[in-house]
């Protein structure tokens, strides 16, 4: 089974880098201020919100792909 994931890092208020599906199994949203956290460090505080899915939301905390992704989307030119 794919897991669809879709990654929002929130750069104000109406300003987010989107990447992945619409219908995903689960949207992670970070604020850019807390993407240099590791994500499960950020979810764990409180920080990281996700909505969907929880174990596709803990398999792509593990394997690393919510790491590089929020990466990518929070160093946007």
């Amino acid at each position: 089974m794919e897991t669809r994931v879709q990654y929002r890092v929130a750069f104000g208020k109406k300003d987010e880098a989107v990447e992945g599906p619409d219908d995903a199994d689960v949207v992670i949203t970070i604020p850019v201020a807390d993407a240099a956290l590791d994500p499960s460090v950020a979810f764990m505080q409180g920080k990281l919100k996700a909505a969907g899915h929880t174990g596709v939301l803990f398999e792509v905390l593990r394997n690393g792909d919510a790491a590089a992704a929020i990466s990518r989307l929070a160093s946007r030119p």
